[in-house]
């Protein structure tokens, strides 16, 4: 198998799994919670080929319908749900968070989705498994056991700006009574801050949405007027901000741009490439 790069060796890692040829991650502390499935795929155990190696999710970059789809069967066969459960986002950078119920299973795998710039979905049906994807992007996942609910949001730069984690938290309090004190949270695999350099005008935003006494731990200026941006702890912050306890969140300590054979990585691969895919489901009561 390709080798993984940990940003800190020392710290916390993701479970790596492989089942039936299939390479994906999990979260340590979500796997210890009963009734809920998840998974962050990588680029091995599917069927693309070319810049689309292997297990490429995305259907709108240019890969064959026929692979991706095999592609979907594969990962969800590997990870343990069906695969027309699966409700898929349309990203756009928003922070728009839609709730998902039974009428939308399948949208976007078995038949088109009717909705367009959802880039968080929040879910409390069982059998309904939520799809995100990414390619450097950071993924947020957030598991209510009281009340047997979910949320997956996509957070880029202008995501996290909207403060996304957040808004997911007080639609999961709004639709089911959630404590965010009882929620258990993730930050996904996406670009670290060593990779993620960017413009002023990014931080300017990141500025007017954060406190000044967090700037340091979010972001450096460079000699050439560019900075290094870390969106793992910005998501962090967001929450911490909307309630969740410090122990109930889990970091990646995982860069897509790190580890460019293992991760599809927009920056790594010069937009040459397929998408990853966060999945989180609800198992069906028997």
């Amino acid at each position: 198998m390709t080798d993984i790069k940990w940003h800190q060796e020392e710290k916390t890692k993701m479970r790596v799994n492989t089942r039936e040829g299939v390479t994906y991650l999990t979260y340590p502390e979500f796997d210890k919670l009963p009734g809920f499935v998840h998974a962050f795929s990588t680029r091995l155990g599917g069927v693309s080929e070319g810049i689309y190696s292997s297990m490429n999710l995305s259907f709108t970059r240019g890969d064959k319908e026929e692979a991706v789809k095999e592609n979907y069967k594969r990962m969800s066969d590997a990870a343990g749900f069906d695969m027309n459960d699966i409700v898929t986002s349309d990203q756009t950078h928003t922070a728009n968070v839609r709730l998902v119920t039974e009428k939308d299973r399948g949208n976007g795998i078995t038949k088109p989705r009717p909705y367009t710039d959802v880039d968080g979905m929040i879910t409390n049906v069982p059998g309904l498994v939520l799809a995100t994807f990414y390619a450097d992007c950071v993924p947020l996942y957030f598991i209510d056991p009281v009340h047997r609910a979910i949320g997956l949001s996509h957070s880029g730069w202008r995501g996290t700006v909207a403060k996304i984690g957040a808004v997911t938290v007080r639609r999961m309090q709004e639709e089911f009574g959630s404590e965010p004190s009882e929620i258990y949270a993730a930050v996904g695999p996406s670009i670290c801050q060593d990779c993620y350099e960017v413009s002023e005008d990014v931080i300017e935003q990141f500025k007017e949405n954060f406190a000044e006494e967090q700037w340091d731990s979010l972001f450096y200026g460079k000699p050439d007027g560019k900075y290094q941006l870390d969106l793992w702890e910005a998501n962090h912050q967001i929450m911490l901000e909307a309630g969740i306890r410090e122990e109930h969140i889990s970091l990646p300590n995982l860069c897509t741009c790190c580890n460019p054979e293992f991760l599809f990585s927009h920056r790594a691969s010069h937009g040459k490439r397929g998408n990853l895919g966060a999945f989180l489901g609800i198992k069906k009561t028997k």
